[in-house]
């Protein structure tokens, strides 16, 4: 028995009417930015990333097929989200690549002044929070990606896999490794 994707109604409407794409972009807009901003940690750059997710999505949209390997069990599994996360992964790295051609500095770093943004982020967050993402930072890249997805994104563990062109156990594999570095590091910080 294959899992129906929660979002098919919505995607067969947009497929017919590409107008009616906006319900697909409003549904997952958040979720995307999100993803973009904590990959790349500027928020302009994950407003263009989000952008051009959303942009590469309705050109592809056509195209797109449902696929199985969404986990049956999760009522919020999708293979579309995932199809639209692998999009946004895409142009996350290609984003990172441009900046590692065109490496630039931050206008506040430049003029020695943190942006009220960066101040209010500090008053808000706890110590002990802000020294965890410290150490999910430092992560590898498909270590710091997973931890990312599963809990700010809260993907499961399949939608994970297909994000990420991994098997559900490499994901656990993972996430697991993540996990323990980031506690290890948090241990020897105290």
């Amino acid at each position: 028995m294959v899992a129906l994707d929660r979002d098919r109604a919505l995607v067969r409407a947009a497929q017919a009417d590409p107008a009616r794409f906006e319900a697909l972009y409003r549904k997952y807009l958040a979720q995307v930015y999100s993803f973009a901003y904590w990959e790349l940690r500027d928020h302009h750059e994950a407003e263009d990333v989000t952008e051009r997710t959303f942009l590469a999505a309705l050109d592809g949209l056509p195209r797109f097929r449902e696929e199985a390997g969404v986990d049956p069990s999760n009522p919020e599994a999708s293979t579309f989200r995932v199809w639209l996360f692998r999009i946004a992964r895409n142009a996350i790295a290609n984003e990172q690549r441009r900046r590692r051609r065109r490496a630039t500095a931050p206008l506040e770093a430049a003029a020695g002044v943190a942006s009220p943004g960066d101040v209010a982020m500090r008053v808000a967050t706890r110590a002990v929070a802000s020294e965890a993402w410290a150490a999910v930072d430092r992560l590898p890249d498909d270590r710091r990606r997973v931890v990312i997805l599963r809990f700010v994104e809260e993907m499961s563990t399949a939608e994970i896999a297909g994000v990420m062109g991994r098997s559900e156990g490499a994901v656990r594999v993972l996430l697991h490794r993540a996990l323990r570095a980031v506690a290890r590091e948090l241990e020897a910080s105290r």
